[in-house]
């Protein structure tokens, strides 16, 4: 499983790090803007992400417009929808509208809120189909 973590917190980037290394290769990025860039490359390179896990609140360019950037991304390269990576978004906030804006109208696969749970997020990429 190849995966993008986009977390612009140290602690809460090396926990997701730390969860999702043994199951594949980890890439970070500290803000939506490295993530477009990233998946952009990936794209390019026709090496895709299986994953990624992305903060709503960042500096630069927040998870929602990134979540909103990279479909968009998908979709001018024909990717089909079943066919798009899996972008689990994360916040600590308890905001409804937010969670509302990522996952139903910017394309997110789901929602965990912080601090992360392991095995709840594990179960949930267990779900995705990403790890046995």
């Amino acid at each position: 499983m190849r995966v993008l973590v986009v977390e612009d917190d140290f602690t809460s980037r090396k926990i997701l790090q730390k969860i999702l290394a043994p199951y594949g290769e980890v890439h970070i990025a500290v803000n939506g803007l490295e993530a477009v860039e990233a998946v952009t490359q990936s794209l390019d390179d026709e090496h895709c992400y299986d994953l990624i896990c992305m903060d709503i609140m960042m500096p630069e360019m927040d998870g929602q417009t990134a979540l909103k950037r990279i479909r968009a991304l998908e979709k001018d390269r024909g990717i089909a929808p079943s066919n798009e990576v899996k972008i689990i978004m994360t916040t600590a906030l308890d905001d409804p509208k937010n969670v509302v804006e990522a996952y139903y109208k910017g394309g997110a696969t789901s929602y965990v809120p912080k601090p992360i749970d392991k095995h709840m997020l594990l179960h949930l990429i267990k779900t995705l189909g990403l790890i046995e």
